[in-house]
């Protein structure tokens, strides 16, 4: 299957109707099984285990169930709401998608047109006694399904919306993108190197963000006219009609120049999965609205310090660990080079903004400070530069905006090392 139709498969899959709908055919599928299996089962079973109450228990169900999605729906909008409003919006993108709400609002509906679809056919006689007994057996464990999700959903409700809980989730997907990014840090094309000298330009014709490089499509494009192709930016770039997409060391027509720019799949905004410092500026949002002054809550500025601290460190020590694994395979795309993950830009989302909204507040700023101090303290090289440059800036920010010399001293001693970085 095509690169461009798994990612859009992959896209449907995470929309809330896509797990809703699945679920509602396969429970009106289970509602008719009992049709089927009717032949099989013997006459006046039905009598015996009490099949006749299916009629009610189904009527409980339906009209339960109606409510309950009903509430549900409700209760993520307000999720959502919460979530754009106390972090930031961008991060209601992954309560949306989150599967475990998806399956509990399937569930419900999925309950529900099982209902539905058992009624229909048992008020339209064509269960007979012997399929009662299959739509009985159905609607159990169905009740026992329903059951054990509410459980697991009103505990999942506690928690939904709360901005420690935005935080964790967007967390979790950075660490994902981030772990990618290790593991094939050229997306399994060469490293990218200074294109050959004549090499033509391909530019975009589109205005949006970069979402998708679909590499196997341009070695297949490559190969099919002995080229080489550079791309000249990673997921996540920002384009305009002009901008170059790539470099191409032979000519291409218009129809190949068309399927390459294809190759680079525009959105109109970022995605957390192939962009790994969108997360990263979706964390320090959420800690720019926190020491905001309408908010003024430094805590949360502090946790995601610590957040951001603990995600760069394990890319660090991942990428350490790649660097010494001499078994690795060899690029699967030989005629295509990408550039590795911007490791400043890492730093520059993170510590440029927040070291310039927390400067007036000593305890963030101390942490800030200690963050700084850890990347640059562990070893790997392109981090201490980067630390030391951004030590200094922070330095430079808070001076004037703190008043008592005592702070200012306190934060000159934890940024020393910076200084003999320099």
């Amino acid at each position: 299957m095509n690169a461009q139709w798994r990612l859009l498969l992959a896209q449907i899959s995470r929309r809330l109707w896509f797990r809703s709908a699945l679920y509602g055919v396969g429970a009106a599928v289970a509602a008719l099984v009992g049709v089927i299996a009717r032949p099989w089962l013997p006459t006046g079973m039905a009598a015996h285990i009490g099949a006749s109450a299916v009629g009610s228990l189904l009527n409980i169900l339906a009209s339960s169930m109606l409510a309950v999605t009903t509430f549900s729906l409700s209760t993520m909008v307000s999720a959502y709401t919460a979530a754009s409003s106390g972090a930031t919006p961008r991060a209601a993108t992954l309560l949306i998608e989150d599967a475990a709400a998806q399956r509990a609002l399937a569930s419900f509906i999925g309950a529900f047109l099982f209902s539905i679809v058992g009624l229909i056919a048992l008020n339209s006689g064509i269960y007979g006694e012997s399929g009662r007994v299959v739509l009985f057996a159905a609607t159990v464990v169905m009740i026992v399904i329903i059951v054990v999700t509410l459980l697991r959903w009103i505990d999942q409700l506690s928690r939904l919306g709360r901005v420690t809980e935005t935080i964790d989730r967007v967390e979790q997907v950075t660490r994902q993108a981030m772990q990618s990014a290790v593991q094939a840090p050229h997306l399994q094309a060469m490293p990218y190197t200074e294109p050959s000298a004549g090499a033509q330009a391909i530019t975009a014709t589109q205005t949006g963000y970069i979402t998708y490089i679909d590499v196997a499509d341009l070695q297949a494009l490559a190969d099919e006219h002995e080229a080489r192709i550079w791309c000249e930016v990673r997921a996540g770039a920002f384009m305009a009609p002009g901008e170059v997409l790539a470099k191409v060391t032979v000519p291409l027509d218009d129809d190949t120049t068309r399927r390459l720019r294809k190759a680079f799949v525009t959105g109109d905004t970022r995605n957390f999965q192939e962009d790994p410092r969108f997360g990263l500026i979706v964390l320090t949002e959420i800690a720019q609205r926190a020491l905001s002054p309408a908010v003024n809550d430094p805590g949360t500025a502090i946790d995601i310090l610590g957040t951001v601290t603990r995600l760069l460190c394990n890319f660090a020590s991942a990428r350490m660990q790649a660097a010494q694994n001499t078994d690795d395979d060899a690029p699967r795309y030989e005629r295509v080079y990408v550039q590795a993950p911007d490791e400043a830009g890492f730093f520059d989302d993170v510590f440029a903004p927040l070291a310039r909204d927390a400067a007036p507040l000593l305890e963030v700023d101390i942490k800030l400070h200690k963050s700084l101090a850890t990347l640059g303290g562990l070893g790997y090289p392109p981090y201490r530069a980067l630390a030391a440059r951004h030590a200094r800036r922070a330095l430079e920010l808070s001076a004037p905006r703190l008043p008592l010399e005592d702070d200012r001293r306190q934060l000159a001693t934890i940024a020393e090392w910076a200084d003999e970085t320099a």
